[in-house]
């Protein structure tokens, strides 16, 4: 399809957006992420602090960054943000593990800017290729748009599942160069950053993506400082207004975070789940590629679903397949309880495609990069609050059983999740009931020539 915006050729930039959602995520060290710092020489404690810099470092940048696209333009903070990347991987590529403290001060300068990166790219790439489709055709377009984009990030999430791992492991690569007749055999530890030199080069090939984006017309970019800086705080402040005072917009949010926070937090702990119902480590790498593949599945079916029901029936699918799978999890069956993966991951797919479909779609386009970047906080958020109760009852658990062992402890906690999300749902459900009549009155999308409403 080509799309033409007031004579300037931007179809380039829906395949360009969706070639750096792929390439920005292709992280082949996620499958080792965790044993990855402990081999490089961190201790557990600081393995935790990174952690909490990184996201520390999204929830603080998230908004003002989706502000500052707004300003001053929103391809200048997805090249930012794949610049962001190359510096990055850099760090992590070349911090020597000979000085342990060096070594962590610099991992966490690479946690703060790979959360600044993360923070920079929300919202302002969506925003910038939802811009680029024609304006009378947009309702209708990109929930096209996300199916692609679903079903490429499926596809490169397989690919980085299996090859970050394998590059990971010594006995594999020494047998791939077996195979191909070579008499090297890496030592063990040897190929630790293997998966991280691989990242650097795929975030050159980001930034190159990101440089060939081109700003949609119509947008006049702010360049001074302190203006910038005073129009990016007042879009601060019409997104907040904006996000509360459209109660359609703030139950996605409220619907999205529940869905979001219990559900990522259960993922979190996959491979503490696989172990409980007896899986064989070995599969833990290929169970989670296979679940990337479950997108290709979500992007159809999302698709069909926001063009034949409404945001609160497709909201309650979602919940459904979330109970069903929490539920299946608490019985942890041997073997067989690997099913519940399937809806858990299937939700999360789906959950997300409408949550981009509905905010964009109800979003003005001079607030919608600072609006979807209120999204970015609300999620992270969410799951963070969520990863502190569910430690406060793990703990619980511990002191009220002890001898028992991390297992028994995990499978027990278990329970609390179906009951956690089944409070959230109703709380959503009850604040749906008492906005009905405010969000019948927004029945429509917004225009490009519309005016978002300013803070009163």
């Amino acid at each position: 399809m080509q799309l033409q915006l007031d004579g300037l050729d931007t179809a380039r930039n829906i395949p360009l957006f969706i070639a750096f959602r792929v390439l920005f995520s292709a992280r082949f060290y996620y499958p080792v992420l965790g044993i990855l710092f402990l081999d490089l020489g961190l201790t557990l404690e600081q393995y935790a602090l990174l952690n909490v810099a990184w996201a520390v470092a999204i929830v603080t940048l998230e908004v003002p960054s989706g502000a500052l696209a707004d300003v001053i333009g929103r391809k200048r903070m997805v090249v930012a943000a794949a610049g962001l990347m190359v510096l990055e991987m850099l760090l992590f590529a070349f911090a020597p593990t000979d000085r342990p403290g060096l070594l962590f001060a610099l991992l966490l300068f690479n946690r703060i800017l790979s959360g600044a990166a993360e923070a920079s790219a929300s919202g302002a790439d969506e925003a910038l290729a939802y811009d680029s489709l024609p304006s009378d055709g947009r309702k209708t377009a990109w929930p096209l748009v996300l199916e692609r984009l679903m079903r490429w990030q499926s596809g490169g999430f397989f690919v980085v599942m299996i090859v970050g791992a394998l590059v990971y492991d010594s006995v594999a690569v020494g047998s791939v160069a077996a195979f191909f007749g070579s008499e090297w055999r890496p030592a063990a530890g040897e190929l630790v950053r293997w998966p991280v030199y691989l990242t650097l080069l795929i975030s050159f090939g980001c930034l190159a993506v990101a440089l060939a984006l081109r700003e949609p017309p119509g947008r006049e970019a702010i360049t001074a400082l302190w203006p910038t800086i005073c129009k990016a705080w007042r879009n601060v402040r019409t997104g907040a207004h904006t996000v509360v005072a459209d109660r359609r917009i703030l139950l996605i949010l409220l619907a999205a975070l529940a869905c979001d926070s219990i559900v990522r937090l259960f993922l979190t702990f996959e491979a503490n789940y696989l172990r409980l119902i007896a899986i064989p480590e070995f599969l833990f790498g290929m169970i989670g590629a296979s679940l990337g593949l479950l997108g290709f599945i979500a992007a159809p079916l999302a698709r069909r679903m926001v063009d034949k029901n409404s945001a609160q029936g497709n909201f309650i699918a979602v919940s459904a397949l979330i109970i069903i799978g929490l539920i299946g999890a608490v019985f942890a069956t041997r073997f067989l309880g690997v099913w519940v993966t399937i809806p858990l991951g299937l939700s999360m797919n789906l959950a997300g495609f409408f949550v981009s479909h509905y905010l964009n779609l109800w979003t003005s386009p001079k607030m919608r990069a600072t609006v979807l970047s209120f999204r970015g906080v609300a999620l992270n958020l969410a799951y963070g609050t969520a990863g502190l109760l569910f430690a406060g009852v793990t703990g619980r658990l511990r002191a009220a059983g002890s001898g028992q062992d991390e297992n028994a402890i995990f499978a027990e906690s278990l329970f609390w999740l179906p009951l956690a999300f089944g409070v959230l749902i109703a709380i959503v459900g009850l604040i749906a009931l008492a906005s009905r009549r405010r969000c019948r009155e927004l029945t429509r999308e917004y225009k490009p020539d519309e005016e978002p409403v300013p803070p009163v």
